[in-house]
């Protein structure tokens, strides 16, 4: 490294020191519209076919039927909600609080392992972001020809591709708001209801906003959604280290870069002070959000890797190895041992397993049976004309099961208590309220309020049992 001589620098004088010239900086810099080049390899292949199951599996669905309901069915006027064969209702949130944490720690741990790999094969985002670009290759051709398309002036040609593709995109949005709102309406009237007019307001409202919504998601904005409005892009990189598996380029094997012939062997170029990256910018064309990897790593890569599948493909015509682009860690690119099996990975797959098994255990120990039962607040207790002592209760029951139940009411905690009713039956996925009145003797009663415990259990299944605590009231003045 050259020194710098002190005596060639003239310190400057104590109160004279230079005013910084203004430096203009723009607060937001114009969006430089990205034009993504197909390309084929290994990853795409198998980010297409994840792509389009996922997409099969979301537009198929709402139309297969169990039985007489849809397959999953968010039935929201009738708070039910139809998840294969089960029906689970609002009281039963709690299942849904535990399957978002358990796919949030989901989350976590495949990004700890591998990054942004949700970003790059599974994220809706990407998914429909990546079905519009793959219909804009159809109508409008090569990365080459829809740049020139853009910088020629308006033609028949023009026209009629603009057109198409955004007749195509809107298509796609309309089937996409559509099945969407078919998870929450059956699809079949839902289908037949909309172009009569006779579907409800908020399904035309909720079937615009998703139209609108994908088009401009998947069409305009694309990777400004990832870069800018995905919170995820933000903090991932806390969950990063230096053993994550990321797709990074090699700069120790690519460097210097330089464009070189074709004939120039592997061997001749190394000896000539090339590296293998022949600079051909390859890897930014067929980036989805217009970054160059070999700028290192960056928040805005969603590890589709389209770049290892460009790069493999430069490396094959030029005779060279693949893998210059790669899925790799950190250590491994500065030649150190990565470790797969670390304690922040063990930890987030330890947690994962002990919540999915709680999870399956409380779904499978699921009881399809709810109720409350109050005591009549408005009166302490009565005196029956026998000189009994009664309460009366409020008995909420919620038949969560997906068949109809009749239950066998009873009560205990003090002896000689009676029940002036004991049979109620109520339909699949309803609720009823039954009032009924609980008498003891007073000469049972040893202090003011004693603790009782009513019990209902179908007479169908006798695995379906529930029990509820509560107090009894009475006057133990004599």
């Amino acid at each position: 490294m050259e020194k710098i001589s002190t005596q060639d620098v003239t310190p400057p004088q104590v109160g004279h020191y230079p005013s910084p010239e203004p430096v203009s900086q723009e607060m937001y810099a114009k969006r430089r519209h990205i034009y993504v080049r197909e390309i084929k390899g290994v990853f795409q292949k198998l980010r297409r076919s994840t792509n389009w199951s996922l997409m099969l599996a979301f537009f198929l669905i709402p139309w297969i039927n169990l039985g007489d309901r849809p397959l999953i069915l968010f039935d929201l006027p009738n708070r039910e909600f139809h998840i294969f064969s089960a029906t689970f209702y609002p009281q039963e949130f709690i299942l849904l609080s535990w399957l978002l944490i358990i796919c949030a720690f989901g989350l976590f741990f495949i990004t700890v392992f591998a990054g942004r790999v949700w970003c790059g094969y599974t994220c809706p985002q990407s998914v429909w972001t990546f079905l519009f670009i793959w219909l804009e290759h159809r109508i409008e051709g090569s990365r080459n020809r829809r740049m020139k398309l853009d910088k020629q002036p308006m033609s028949i040609d023009k026209a009629w591709r603009k057109t198409a593709k955004h007749s195509a995109w809107l298509l796609i949005a309309l089937a996409t708001g559509i099945t969407f709102v078919g998870y929450f309406t059956p699809i079949r009237e839902l289908v037949t209801e909309l172009p009569t007019l006779e579907a409800n307001g908020w399904s035309y409202f909720w079937v615009g906003f998703f139209l609108v919504f994908t088009y401009l998601n998947a069409g305009w904005l694309r990777e400004q959604v990832c870069m800018y409005m995905c919170p995820y892009a933000r903090f991932q990189s806390v969950m990063f280290d230096r053993d994550t598996l990321i797709v990074s380029y090699d700069a120790a094997r690519g460097d210097p870069r330089g464009h070189r012939k074709k004939s120039l062997s592997h061997m001749e170029a190394r000896e000539a002070g090339y590296g293998d990256c022949i600079d051909c910018d390859l890897c930014v064309q067929v980036c989805p959000t217009g970054i160059d990897i070999r700028d290192g790593l960056q928040y805005e890569c969603i590890t589709c890797a389209a770049c290892i599948d460009a790069c493999d493909s430069v490396m094959d015509k030029m005779g060279y190895p693949r893998g210059l682009v790669r899925y790799t860690t950190e250590h491994a690119l500065e030649g150190n041992k990565s470790h797969i099996l670390r304690p922040r990975l063990i930890g987030y797959f330890v947690a994962l397993v002990f919540m999915m098994g709680t999870f399956a255990w409380a779904i499978n120990d699921r009881m399809p049976l709810n109720f409350d039962a109050e005591r009549e607040r408005t009166q302490l207790y009565q005196t029956t004309r026998d000189g009994r002592i009664s309460n009366v209760y409020s008995l909420t029951v919620r038949n969560l099961d997906d068949q109809n139940h009749t239950y066998q009411l009873s009560v205990s905690g003090l002896p000689g208590l009676t029940l002036d009713n004991r049979l109620l039956t109520v339909p699949a996925g309803e609720s009823r309220l039954q009032v009924v009145t609980v008498t003891a003797n007073p000469e049972e009663l040893q202090q003011p309020s004693h603790s009782i415990t009513f019990s209902l259990q179908a007479q169908q299944d006798e695995r379906i049992h529930l029990e509820r605590d509560t107090s009894f009231l009475g006057d133990i003045r004599r």
